[in-house]
């Protein structure tokens, strides 16, 4: 499924903040850490005088038929300068297999995520904050997708700390 017309937007927007956060560029300070609680890191960097600041975990289990597989992280975003609070992405640590969806699973809510490279993404923001609340809310994260060689994976996130955070980047981005 390819990204609709309707959502190039929101994508398009969500593309820069991953690169923001990921890849740190000349005009952006190194991250710093704000806070650990829990499972949930807390982490701020400076771009172009502005604060990003975002929040990160790791899977407790990794499930899945692979050789070689790299880190792999779910995190929250928020970009106040930008006007972008609650951006979930999803680094799998492999390249999805073109044009599929992912599950995402908290405490038996479920969200759908299209996928780019080797992130996934929600659609829209409303689907971001939904998720944004659910993890903070929740105690269990379960993610699942398959890789460009076909391989399916799960990942179980513990949500120890999320709340805790959230708070911590909210905070420190001044975003309520």
């Amino acid at each position: 499924m390819s990204v609709s017309s309707r959502f190039l937007p929101v994508f398009l927007s969500v593309l820069a903040v991953a690169v923001m956060v990921f890849a740190a560029s000349a005009e952006a300070g190194e991250p710093r850490p704000i806070a650990t609680h829990g499972e949930w890191s807390a982490y701020l960097f400076e771009e172009n005088g502005g604060k990003v600041c975002y929040m990160a975990a790791q899977p407790k289990t990794e499930k899945g038929d692979y050789q070689r597989r790299g880190e792999v992280f779910a995190h929250i975003t928020h970009r106040p300068a930008n006007g972008v609070k609650d951006v979930f992405s999803y680094l799998a640590g492999y390249s999805y297999k073109k044009d599929s969806r992912v599950t995402l699973k908290i405490d038996g809510r479920s969200f759908d995520l299209f996928t780019d490279g080797e992130t996934a993404w929600a659609d829209d923001s409303g689907t971001d904050s939904a998720i944004a609340r659910a993890i903070r809310a929740g105690s269990r994260m379960v993610v699942t997708g398959t890789s460009a060689r076909g391989t399916l994976t799960t990942d179980t996130f513990s949500l120890k700390g999320s709340s805790k955070a959230y708070e911590s980047i909210s905070r420190e981005c001044a975003v309520r």
